[in-house]
């Protein structure tokens, strides 16, 4: 059964502009019958790997599952946050709007190697909801010498009050290096205007000069959504999607119509 899996993951379909999708083989298989170490080395090369056919885990089940691969952060709520859209949110990400590009773990001691996706119930087709990756490795490997340099000498510090289960004040380079695959990464939250966002984020750039930092906002923001570089995933129910923290940021699409979306999300530090 091991070959067999580990072939699966291997010979999977690929994504465009990255990505994997692998369908379960024929029988009955679940998340649990993938072996971990390989779900997170493919997951590693292709940045997103989505698994399509495999039955979800329980909670707990999805616990031991993940906690075999390493330390799970850990949140007030625990370790599986459920995304699902509020009647009356405090934080954006509960509502139907749009989430900006961001990473995982810009205001923990250590940000999540992995997160791992389960969806409950998916988006009904054509009614928005879509989860957004950019490939921030790819985006800073083709940008022009001159706009590198002036990244390296860039740190933000971002502000946000804390009405979700993150939030305060945190400094960090808009670059940083891979810890695994030594690669140079982006590290960039978009801001949140609280004109439109009901959890704003408020940003300050330092390094060069003031008409420059807004110039560096706006082309930084253009090149991370430039569809060469994003892997746009439109939910089906039981889809199971497993990311690469470190190589991307992500964002969501907001919904157009039905919100009965119900996402469970569990990282691995």
């Amino acid at each position: 059964m091991s070959i067999k899996l580990r072939n699966s993951l291997l010979e999977g379909t690929d994504l465009a502009p990255f990505g994997r999708l692998v369908t379960a083989p024929a029988g009955e298989l679940t998340l649990a019958d993938v072996p971990i170490d390989d779900l997170l080395a493919t997951t590693l090369s292709t940045k997103v790997l989505v698994l399509r056919g495999y039955g979800l885990l329980g909670r707990a089940d999805l616990e031991e599952y993940c906690r075999a691969a390493g330390e799970l952060a850990r949140w007030e709520f625990g370790t599986i946050l459920d995304l699902v859209v509020q009647d009356d949110p405090k934080n954006y990400l509960f509502d139907s709007g749009d989430v900006p590009f961001h990473w995982d773990g810009a205001w923990s001691e250590q940000a999540p190697r992995y997160f791992l996706f389960q969806c409950v119930q998916g988006c009904v087709p054509g009614s928005g909801g879509d989860t957004v990756f950019s490939d921030a490795t790819q985006v800073y490997r083709d940008a022009p010498e001159e706009l590198r340099d002036l990244w390296a000498r860039t740190t933000v510090t971002y502000r946000t009050d804390r009405l979700a289960h993150y939030g305060g004040t945190m400094t960090h380079p808009v670059l940083a290096t891979h810890p695994t695959t030594g690669d140079t990464t982006i590290r960039y939250a978009e801001p949140l205007d609280p004109a439109r966002y009901r959890n704003p984020l408020f940003l300050t750039v330092e390094g060069p000069s003031s008409e420059a930092a807004v110039q560096l906002m706006t082309e930084l923001s253009e090149r991370l959504h430039d569809p060469r570089y994003c892997y746009e995933h439109a939910w089906q129910t039981g889809d199971i999607v497993i990311a690469e923290n470190h190589a991307l940021l992500h964002g969501r699409n907001r919904f157009t119509g039905s919100t009965s979306r119900h996402i469970q999300r569990i990282q691995i530090i």
